[in-house]
């Protein structure tokens, strides 16, 4: 139907288009009178008036009036006809234009903590789902234990133990939606207790040391050196963040006399009436290529330690399940944290990873990535070696990330602008702390992060970026 215009009583410039008449009436009166266009106390024409202006059926306009009416647009006094009401007119200014953008000429992406997203294995996820709604009790989905359903503690608890040595039960365990919540309830929860200070690893997420200070916490940078944080340096802090099994974004695992200073750093610290908490972020622990991984420091100290641990990097960042094994007396003081943060975690994801763990899918997806991260890490040494041999590939080999000291004269951010201009995103070393000239500058490569389809693509692009600098 075309458009046609109202100009019955008060010249109202209405146009109307599209089969819906009602809606595009009360959409044209709506926006006259936001715009200011029709101002309050303006009359309207009668029903029958305007039916006949706009050639549609009367009932449609007194549908569309007492819309109107009852969302407080218009009044309707018999003997006065309908009206504009009295109301405050605000205006919409319009946005003003942003800045020219560039065209987006990135393509490949190596930067690191990111798996490979095409590597999410929905076939085994979709089915383990079906079979965890099949089997769940309707109670399931009701309001439960903030700390996590029971099904997916149990299988925690157990895969923990076999696959990364975690001393555990499910009463310990709380779910959380990824490590950063996981991260913000233990601040939450030590700052409640009295804690000040929370030591971390001078190289790390600068996003998780900005999670902490929000959360009223002091960060205290502690030094990295081959054999890990410099536990000497932790000092009065109530807590320590730390990577062990492979430091991010370094690469070495922590040696194992760093291990037992630390926890025996937090067995004696003063800390908040229970000594000092040592934070174990394991975030990709179940990747590693050349040796057996290296088990939890958990297992050392399970009264002073809380592992952290997450789905990200094994599935997908999007998989927003984390989780937290906890020392027994701080158990209850979480779960209280979670309920008040949002009650609880998705049951149907819950549900669905218990499901996948223990019908074995979840280790033999592991086992997949492991092959798979291996492959591409070798590739990219490989490449290394021969476009760019002056450099030194440092750290584990392990994870989803490679670090690549450059030599002298190169620079970090000389070679992130080389490699943007061939359509490469790259992140440096300096993105992660600060290059105080104790360390090299360095590219931090994630083979993880792009498709399959385009990692081969990718090494071309870091080959050509890094040949020209020889």
């Amino acid at each position: 139907m075309g458009k046609t215009r109202a100009t019955s009583g008060a010249d109202l410039h209405l146009e109307l288009s599209g089969s819906r008449r009602r809606a595009a009436l009360e959409l044209a009166l709506r926006e006259a009178i936001q715009s200011g266009r029709l101002h309050p106390g303006t009359r309207l024409p009668s029903s029958r008036a305007l039916a006949q202006d706009l050639g549609v059926a009367r009932n449609t306009i007194v549908e569309a009036y007492g819309q109107l009416v009852a969302e407080g647009w218009l009044t309707a006094v018999t003997g006065s006809g309908t009206q504009v009401a009295d109301r405050v007119i605000e205006t919409v200014p319009a946005a003003a234009p942003g800045p020219a953008r560039e065209p987006r000429a990135i393509r490949y992406d190596l930067r690191p903590g990111h798996p490979d997203p095409s590597s999410f294995p929905r076939a085994a996820w979709l089915a383990a789902a079906r079979r965890a709604l099949h089997a769940a009790p309707a109670s399931a989905f009701a309001y439960g234990d903030p700390r996590g359903r029971p099904e997916l503690r149990h299988a925690l608890a157990s895969y923990l133990s076999r696959a990364r040595g975690v001393r555990s039960d499910a009463e310990r365990i709380v779910v959380c939606n990824g490590f950063t919540q996981a991260l913000s309830l233990i601040c939450e929860v030590l700052a409640g207790r009295g804690a000040k200070t929370l030591a971390a690893e001078a190289y790390g997420h600068r996003s998780y040391r900005s999670l902490a200070s929000a959360r009223g916490l002091e960060v205290r940078e502690a030094p990295i050196d081959a054999d890990g944080a410099v536990v000497a340096e932790f000092g009065d802090a109530h807590a320590a963040l730390l990577t062990p099994a492979h430091q991010f974004p370094l690469g070495m695992a922590m040696a194992a006399r760093r291990r037992t200073q630390a926890v025996r750093w937090a067995s004696t610290a003063r800390g908040t009436g229970d000594g000092a908490l040592v934070i174990e972020d394991d975030y990709d622990g179940e990747f590693r290529y050349d040796r057996q991984a290296i088990g939890a420091m958990q297992a050392l100290a399970p009264h002073c330690v809380a592992y952290a641990g997450t789905a990200s990097k094994a599935l997908a960042p999007g998989v927003r399940l984390g989780w937290l094994v906890l020392p027994a007396h701080l158990v209850e003081e979480f779960a209280a944290a979670k309920a008040l943060a949002d009650r609880q975690t998705s049951t149907l994801d819950q549900l669905t990873l218990a499901e996948l763990i223990g019908s074995g899918g979840y280790d033999r997806h592991i086992r997949r990535c492991r092959l798979m991260y291996r492959r591409r890490r070798d590739r990219l040494v490989a490449l290394l070696r021969e476009q760019a041999p002056r450099a030194r590939v440092t750290g584990a080999a392990a994870g989803m990330h490679a670090v690549l000291e450059l030599p002298p004269g190169w620079d970090e951010d000389d070679i992130i602008e080389r490699a943007r201009t061939r359509g490469l995103a790259l992140e440096g070393l300096g993105a992660y702390g600060t290059l105080d000239g104790t360390r090299p500058p360095a590219l931090i490569i994630g083979y993880g992060t792009p498709p399959a389809h385009a990692y081969t693509a990718a090494l071309a692009r870091l080959g050509a970026t890094l040949a020209g600098l020889r």
